[in-house]
């Protein structure tokens, strides 16, 4: 299979219409719900998984472009996890500081941002942003000026262009590709560097749609993990007061009983 219309066929005569109508309701593809229209064949994402280790090799970036336009959600997953693979074989430690390897990760980071529209459901977002695009911050790349470097304020400008996307967080695409300048900051926390994430945590600390006051929280929590629990206290002093409840949740999950408490009670004041 080197074809996205081969792929697409095999996908297909896995379908189930059972797993079809779970994967519809637990992704929210109803009228007025945020997957509205959203397609699916029924497959589990091993079975996508298998898909992409057979064909990863071998497609061409043309084919995986028109993956990604496909009707099929788990079609569009198949060409997120092939981009991830391929962006994955080029950002070993050998690869790093290959000039060829950068250019050839940033090609796929380009692709991913023409079509960051199409992972748009919040699966297709967790599973592919921080291994393509948070992965991205934190290697050399040769963008924008084809020199090889860190190039920190032109990854800010591609978050911020991402994050800044229809700011009511409502129109077709802007609440993916804000969840994805929040989601990738995964990697770079990993990495023991937590100012991404406190950026876009700020950034989206009152956005309308709890699909990110839920990302806000999950990443702040992961943060504290990886940088440090002072870190996220410090935050939190800050902000606990005017955060969602949600996202303090989340964001405090890992800490003892009692200190969930105390942060809750803050939190109730700006209810109280």
């Amino acid at each position: 299979m080197t074809t996205a219309k081969d792929i697409i066929e095999y996908m297909e005569t896995l379908r189930n219409a059972e797993q079809r109508q779970v994967l519809m309701r637990f992704f929210k593809t109803g009228q007025g719900q945020y997957g509205e229209g959203d397609e699916f064949l029924g497959l589990k994402v091993p079975q996508t998984r298998e898909v992409v280790r057979a064909v990863a090799k071998e497609v061409s970036p043309e084919e995986v472009r028109l993956l990604m336009m496909s009707k099929w959600h788990e079609v569009r997953l198949c060409a997120l996890l092939i981009l991830v693979d391929r962006f994955e074989r080029l950002a070993t430690k050998r690869l790093r500081l290959d000039e060829r390897a950068m250019q050839g990760r940033d090609g796929i980071l380009a692709m991913y941002l023409r079509h960051a529209d199409r992972a748009n459901n919040w699966d297709l977002v967790d599973l592919s942003a921080p291994k393509i695009l948070g992965a991205w911050l934190t290697l050399p790349s040769m963008l924008p000026d084809g020199k090889a470097g860190l190039h920190r304020e032109y990854k800010t400008s591609v978050l911020d262009n991402l994050a800044s996307t229809a700011s009511d967080g409502n129109s077709a695409g802007s609440l993916w590709k804000q969840r994805i300048s929040m989601v990738c900051t995964l990697a770079t926390s990993q990495q023991g560097d937590p100012s991404w994430c406190l950026r876009y945590a700020e950034r989206h600390l009152h956005h309308p749609h709890d699909l990110m006051h839920k990302a806000v929280g999950w990443m702040l929590r992961e943060m504290g993990k990886r940088c440090g629990m002072d870190t996220l206290r410090d935050f939190l002093r800050r902000h606990a007061a005017e955060m969602p409840r949600t996202t303090l949740r989340y964001a405090i999950e890992k800490m003892s009983d009692e200190e969930r408490q105390t942060w809750m009670n803050v939190g109730r004041c700006r209810i109280g």
